[in-house]
């Protein structure tokens, strides 16, 4: 995985900006960029090029994501559903999930530790 500028969000503070211009893709790679990390939750933009993804894994909190560009499949506790731009989903804590680029897509994803 391949980070774009450091988790350093005051260029984009107290202004309108567009969250697809805020990560970019690279060619066979998943490519990150942390908005906010905090005690309380986490906020990372994600681009993942086509066929690209991450593979199943858990996580201690409940995380919402929010495709903004493209289209991607989500596996969560061994279901599938293919989210697409304009569309988001959770993913419940300590649940088994995946995702996978059906198109190259972008999402954010918020992660609440709680």
């Amino acid at each position: 995985m391949v980070q774009q500028n450091p988790a350093d969000s005051s260029n984009i503070e107290a202004q309108a900006v567009r969250l697809s211009e805020l990560v970019k893709f690279q060619e066979g790679s998943v490519v990150s960029r942390t908005l906010f990390n905090k005690d309380v939750g986490t906020v990372t933009l994600f681009a993942f090029s086509e066929g690209q993804g991450l593979s199943e894994h858990t996580a201690p909190y409940d995380a919402m994501v929010y495709i903004f560009e493209g289209e991607a499949d989500i596996t969560i506790s061994g279901r599938t559903i293919r989210v697409k731009e304009g569309e988001m989903t959770i993913m419940p804590a300590d649940r088994p999930h995946a995702l996978s680029a059906v198109k190259p897509f972008k999402m954010m994803l918020v992660m609440i530790r709680a």
